[in-house]
């Protein structure tokens, strides 16, 4: 008799040939770090991994239209700390559908829970994640000359998001395996299975409920709230929840993540928000405009833990911002990039580089999901239609034959954007479809002496499990940052922490946060590229060269 298979779908079949075959899926495997860079420029020591990067630019002068460039040059070095952290994930919003589709899912991976579909045998795996999922070009071969590829997590030393501790708060009480039930994301056969090691998470921790910030459709979930309106004792709650978190399960790391429902805009009002000394006295005085998702930020900042924001309001304030600069803690933002402003970053920037000029982008959604009910109120949709407006401006201003550029004001200074395509968002609430979203984009553009180009796209898609690899992506990624120092060659003794403000995380969002006076790039192929040479630069490889030069020559 065959030993009973540990993979099992739940059903009285243990000597099923079909279920105890299948290995656990690529994109889950436990890998040991395979890299080795030799080379004088990487230095490996039990501790770290240090490397010397040469970063190349180039300034440009204009002067009567006559371009002069300066090539530049600036010598880095690049220490990492090879010990991964024992990572805690705390999602704000961990009950709904996102958090809960995540947990399961980890779950689900972690004891290889193998399930039945309609359409057969399932099994576990992180497709969707950048980071464990795709590959990344690291050279050729020297004998065929092929190009070699490995896993972007194989390139430094990762969180395996099998690994991470997952808590957090919500303000539905609902215990996780119930929350997961109501989410209605997942199959049914895997909700079976997974539903014993959910609900031995318990219900989520009391989180802070502010009526004015999300809709008011919102308010029958909220029955587990932290009592009372004093935003100074919310802040103390929260900073205690992370701490007793990170001692319980000895986490030497803990990731506060934003997956909650979408906030309204907070208004920026000189002292009260605008600086982090008056942010911290308007938390004090309970002021009106401190939002539940700024809390949670400085929450995360004092304790000097990561915040990313996966929403779209406007979460760091300037006042939190400095607040983080001031404390060396890092955040990032905003708004998960996960199915139509993600086609849109690629298909605007096809055009504008190909030479068309798109005249209007027209996008409509629809979906039936708890994100839907809360975006179908108008001052928490105005939040989500500006992060998803402003994925096509840097693609404009780079190409000013197409697009005439914004007058100059008397200070020098530019009016508006400019010439621009026309730009329309809509997203409506359907419940019906569930977490089945619906995406319809017009792209209208002007072609070859006046011609006109129309591409229709319809995309369906299932929103949670787009969103979720992002969040896993995301926290793995703040994670592996918070390990990499750099200092300038002559000009920096000791090594200090990356910029507070994670930029690099940019690939995954919709409305990525910069250092403030830098411009946005939302160009995803950019942003990818940004990411590559960054891993890259921290092991001593170049970035990649399409140039092939080798190939064009004798």
């Amino acid at each position: 008799m065959a030993p009973m298979s540990t993979n099992t779908s739940g059903y009285n079949t243990p000597e099923s040939e079909l279920e105890s075959i299948l290995p656990i899926h690529p994109t889950a495997v436990r890998r040991p770090n395979a890299i080795t860079v030799q080379s004088e420029n990487t230095l490996y020591s039990d501790e770290h991994i240090t490397a010397k990067f040469t970063n190349r630019g180039s300034e440009v002068t204009v002067s009567d239209g006559h371009f002069t460039i300066t090539p530049t040059v600036q010598e880095y070095e690049f220490q990492t700390k090879r010990a991964v952290s024992k990572t805690g994930l705390m999602m704000i919003g961990i009950g709904g559908n996102n958090g809960t589709t995540l947990c399961a899912t980890i779950l689900a991976n972690r004891h290889n829970i193998i399930w039945h579909t309609k359409s057969g045998i399932q099994q576990p795996n992180y497709i969707g994640s950048l980071l464990r999922a795709s590959t990344v070009r690291i050279g050729t071969e020297p004998i065929t000359g092929k190009d070699v590829h490995v896993p972007v997590s194989d390139v430094l030393p990762m969180v395996h998001p099998n690994d991470l501790v997952l808590g957090g708060w919500d303000i539905s009480g609902l215990t996780m395996d119930k929350a997961m039930n109501r989410s209605q994301v997942l199959d049914y056969d895997l909700q079976r299975q997974v539903t014993p090691h959910m609900a031995l998470m318990g219900k989520p921790l009391p989180s802070i409920y502010y009526p004015d910030f999300i809709a008011a459709n919102q308010e029958a979930r909220a029955d587990n709230v932290i009592a009372g309106t004093d935003k100074q004792v919310h802040l103390e709650k929260i900073r205690g929840d992370i701490r007793k978190f990170k001692k319980d399960n000895e986490l030497d790391r803990v990731i506060v993540f934003w997956t909650a429902n979408t906030e309204r805009y907070s208004d920026i009002i000189p002292g009260v928000n605008d600086t982090a000394d008056n942010l911290l006295a308007a938390i004090k005085s309970s002021h009106d405009e401190v939002s539940p998702s700024t809390l949670f930020a400085v929450a995360a900042i004092l304790e000097n833990e990561p915040f990313v924001n996966g929403a779209p309001q406007n979460t760091f304030v300037p006042g939190a911002i400095e607040l983080a600069e001031r404390h060396q803690s890092f955040i990032g933002g905003d708004d998960l990039k996960s199915g139509q402003t993600k086609l849109k970053s690629v298909l605007a920037e096809f055009l504008v580089n190909a030479g068309i000029k798109p005249l209007s982008i027209a996008s409509y959604n629809h979906l039936g999901n708890n994100d839907g009910h809360n975006l179908s109120a108008e001052r928490q949709f105005k939040s989500k239609e500006i992060s998803k407006s402003s994925v096509v401006d840097d693609m404009v201003d780079a190409n000013r034959l197409l697009y005439k550029a914004p007058q100059v004001g008397p200070k020098g200074v530019p009016v508006g954007k400019g010439e621009h395509p026309d730009h329309i968002v809509v997203i409506k609430y359907v419940p019906a479809v569930g977490d089945s979203k619906r995406a319809i984009d017009e792209y209208y553009s002007e072609i070859f002496c006046g011609g006109r180009s129309t591409i229709n796209i319809f995309n369906e898609c299932e929103d949670s499990l787009l969103a979720t690899p992002l969040i896993l992506d995301l926290a793995i990624l703040t994670e592996l940052l918070t390990r990499v120092q750099y200092r300038k060659v002559g000009e920096q003794k000791d090594f200090a922490p990356l910029y507070a403000v994670l930029s690099l995380l940019s690939y995954m969002l919709k409305a990525p946060l910069v250092k403030p006076g830098t411009e946005v790039v939302n160009s995803l192929n950019r942003q990818r590229n940004a990411l590559e040479s960054f891993l890259k630069a921290c092991i001593g490889l170049e970035s990649n060269s399409d140039l092939l030069l080798e190939t064009r020559l004798w």
